[in-house]
């Protein structure tokens, strides 16, 4: 078990821990809560080794193994795949002792080294290794690229494919939903929930917390204080604690006051004097409790807008996706995510847009921002279309070098240019005002986007939005950054606002309190989805489930690799050339011979032969596999030539 006793833990000068203790079960699943600067990612600091206890004592079992998310963002031309396999510490110390041991001609150790191999589970590991990176949201034609190849969020997918691949007795998760869709978070609850280890999360996500912990951590003024359920538990819980607190600091602040009160009138009577005395002693004597100090709540509210054009806009045979770019030949075809999309947004409505990853929600959103333009049909906006747009990404909007002040005055200015100021107050004190209701006050005003938090960018996109008055908001992941208070204030906010919302996002709670009604990007298409958020899990359980059912088919007759399985064959019609064929069918052939000559070695190492055979057999096997991981890349390249043709 985990055991903390009296521990202070300090960050410069400032105290994080101040003589706390708790202790977490073997096995226990935990959720790690507290307001932000509370001293959360401290906590995984000592736990994972990277600071130590400035008093007190801390132990965790020697013994177990850790897993946590890389923080820095991952620079290797190696294939998504072997980075994800080498997050598996105990192959990797397995394959080093191979290659020692082939190194010094003892069979002996040679033979343990192999059926090390073996056991740490070299021969699935591709599969393994697919199967989280699948369910993290990947195309099974992207297995193989270049990890550099990605963009910064899928590669911090990769880092938690990694992490999840590393044999664990402690998994240490700080904020892991931060780059997922719904369809990848989903498919993380499923994996969480049968981690057999102790695991410890930091997340602001209320509906993943409820779904894999079952333990809450709270650092409130410097303690531990454990709870045990889960966070809605925990709410439960820490309210009535919070009406008790309350309550019993009432009825002491009405008993002191009459002390005092008693202590004031009599204290200069001869006769009261020694009664007196005895009441400022039993003040002196008495244990104070704390008034309730509540983690400060932050409101705010989206304006009444100006006018509600009905419809909002309008699609007719809208076609959504990307221009090619601006390097490629000419006459380079546009890139169609969803095309032929026939619908209207109305006034009121509050739109939650689903669909798996890479099915083209963010698209959709971007080109009715006029982020993206239509590649073919029309959109036709109402009059007075205001539109709110919250990017994925905050620095799409934002400027690193430029402040929040500078933010809003550059705002106005150009909204000005286009006449479309809707009587704001536009002074610089007004600005700097209206910074202030989004906790922008003081210095921060004039710091540097750059150097702030996610959260706080965040905030700084919501504070630009509020101020247009829009009477469209759409927004695409905005909670990303957001802590559990403002998550709560964005929802009530939306739920006051009498505009429309159209919004993607993977927080359930937030999904479940604002929208009436759901869109399905899916298969080129939009349709409305009829059933409830708990359906729409379901039906993504099922597409994972199947996802894996393709790998493990595949690991078992990898002639055709995990990284290509479907359920269509490939067609080599067109004008491709004959040679190429004929090297594809080459590959296939020698492939399927492999595999064959690979399973008959296993067999042999499943007889228990003698030492000396072991190695000779482990050496063979990393012949064959060699060629065919060399192989499966050739195989790759060639069927994508002929699915192009």
């Amino acid at each position: 078990m985990i055991t903390l006793k009296n521990v202070t833990l300090r960050r410069g000068a400032k105290v994080l821990l101040d003589s706390t203790s708790v202790t977490l079960n073997p096995g226990e699943k935990v959720g790690l809560v507290g307001r932000n600067g509370a001293g959360k990612s401290s906590l995984f600091a000592l736990l994972n080794g990277t600071l130590h206890e400035d008093a007190g004592e801390y132990y965790i079992p020697t013994q177990w193994r850790m897993g946590q998310v890389a923080q820095d963002m991952p620079e290797t031309d190696q294939s998504a795949t072997d980075f994800v396999i080498e997050g598996d510490t105990q192959l990797l110390a397995a394959r080093e002792e191979v290659a020692a041991s082939e190194a010094t001609e003892d069979y002996d150790r040679m033979a343990h080294a192999y059926t090390g191999l073996h056991d740490a589970g070299e021969y699935d590991a591709a599969a393994r290794a697919q199967a989280l990176i699948l369910g993290l949201g990947f195309k099974t034609s992207e297995l193989t690229n270049p990890v550099n190849s990605f963009s910064g969020g899928w590669r911090m997918r990769l880092q938690l494919a990694r992490a999840l691949m590393c044999p664990s007795d402690l998994l240490l998760l700080d904020e892991p939903t931060n780059h997922l869709d719904l369809d990848a978070l989903v498919w993380l609850e499923a994996w969480l929930k049968k981690y057999e280890g102790t695991m410890v999360v930091i997340s602001h996500d209320r509906e993943f917390l409820d779904a894999v912990t079952n333990v809450t951590l709270h650092i409130d003024a410097g303690k531990l204080v454990r709870y045990g359920g889960n966070y809605s538990k925990f709410e439960d819980m820490r309210a009535e604690q919070m009406e008790l607190q309350q309550n019993a600091f009432s009825k002491q602040q009405d008993k002191i006051a009459h002390l005092q009160k008693f202590i004031a009138r009599f204290k200069a009577k001869a006769s009261k004097a020694k009664q007196a005395q005895s009441r400022v002693k039993a003040l002196d004597r008495m244990e104070k409790i704390a008034p309730l100090l509540s983690e400060a709540d932050f409101t705010f509210e989206f304006k009444e807008p100006a006018n509600l054009p009905n419809p909002m806009l309008s699609m007719s045979g809208v076609s959504f996706g990307y221009p090619p770019p601006e390097d490629a030949p000419e006459g380079t075809p546009h890139t169609i995510i969803v095309r032929n999309v026939s619908k209207s947004v109305l006034a009121g409505q509050r739109i939650g847009i689903l669909g798996a990853n890479g099915q083209g929600k963010s698209t959709l959103v971007k080109t009715v921002a006029r982020d993206l333009a239509a590649i073919g049909g029309e959109i036709t906006e109402g009059k007075g279309l205001n539109i709110g747009y919250f990017a994925q990404q905050e620095l799409d909007v934002l400027r690193p070098a430029d402040t929040p002040l500078e933010h809003m005055i550059r705002l106005v200015k150009e909204l000005t240019a286009l006449g479309k100021i809707a009587g704001q107050a536009t002074r610089e004190q007004d600005l700097r005002s209206f910074l202030g209701t989004f906790n922008f006050g003081g210095d921060m005003v004039k710091q540097a986007v750059g150097s702030m938090s996610g959260g706080e960018k965040a905030r700084l996109v919501l504070c630009m939005i509020v101020w247009q008055r829009p009477n469209l908001l759409l927004l695409d992941e905005p909670t990303n950054h957001l802590d559990l208070a403002t998550r709560e204030a964005l929802s009530m906010a939306l739920n006051e606002f009498e505009g429309t919302v159209m919004l993607v996002s993977h927080d359930r709670a937030l999904l479940r309190a604002v929208c009436d009604e759901f869109w399905m990007v899916s298969r080129g298409g939009v349709e409305p989805f009829d059933g409830d958020l708990d359906d729409y899990q379901r039906y993504l359980l099922d597409e994972a489930k199947r996802q894996r059912e393709e790998a493990k088919e595949a690991a078992k007759a990898p002639a055709r690799p995990v990284v290509a399985a479907t359920p269509t064959k490939i067609k080599t019609k067109g004008d491709t050339s004959p040679k190429v064929k004929k090297e594809f069918q080459d590959v296939e052939a020698r492939m399927a011979e492999l595999n064959t000559q690979g399973a008959a070695l296993e067999s042999r190492l499943s007889t228990n032969p003698h030492p000396s055979e072991i190695a000779e057999i482990g050496r063979s096997l990393k012949v064959v596999n060699d060629e065919l991981s060399s192989l499966e890349d050739r195989w790759l390249y060639l069927s994508n030539r002929l699915e192009k043709a």
